[in-house]
């Protein structure tokens, strides 16, 4: 957050603790402030890139009305994460698109194009590998019916 902009953001409680972007091993967490908070699976992340965000767009919490949502504290730094699906933010604006400034965009943009690390199975929890039955020397009983 630009801190000319500071004041403005603060009205919807966006100060520096509480605006951030964290990539998880299966999920992306956007927080900006107390008006945006939204969790994603990475796989409903279908790209990522750095764009420029016009002046004239503002600053704060943005909507396009077109599937843009932007979270914009600076205009420096913005990279866009498209989703597989449209969804809603504060149940009215479409969102296929998330807008963020950040301090390191090319830390995350590197982030999200690395996939998640595997999780490691602990040798209980490890799958066996099935084992081939011999076929039994003795013959078959057959089975009795059941009325």
């Amino acid at each position: 957050i630009d801190p000319i902009w500071r004041p403005l953001l603060l009205l919807g409680g966006a100060i520096r603790d509480n605006s951030f972007v964290e990539v998880g091993e299966g999920s992306v967490t956007f927080q900006f402030g107390l008006l945006f908070s939204r969790t994603i699976p990475r796989d409903e992340i279908v790209g990522v890139e750095s764009r420029h965000w016009p002046l004239i767009a503002g600053i704060g919490w943005r909507s396009t009305l077109r599937g843009v949502i932007g979270l914009i504290g600076s205009y420096d730094g913005v990279v866009e994460v498209r989703l597989a699906r449209r969804t809603r933010a504060w149940f009215i604006f479409p969102m296929d698109r998330i807008c963020v400034s950040l301090e390191d965009p090319n830390g995350f943009m590197a982030a999200l194009h690395t996939p998640p690390e595997p999780e490691e199975q602990t040798p209980e929890a490890a799958p066996r590998p099935k084992q081939a039955r011999r076929p039994s020397s003795r013959p078959r009983r057959p089975r009795a019916s059941q009325a």
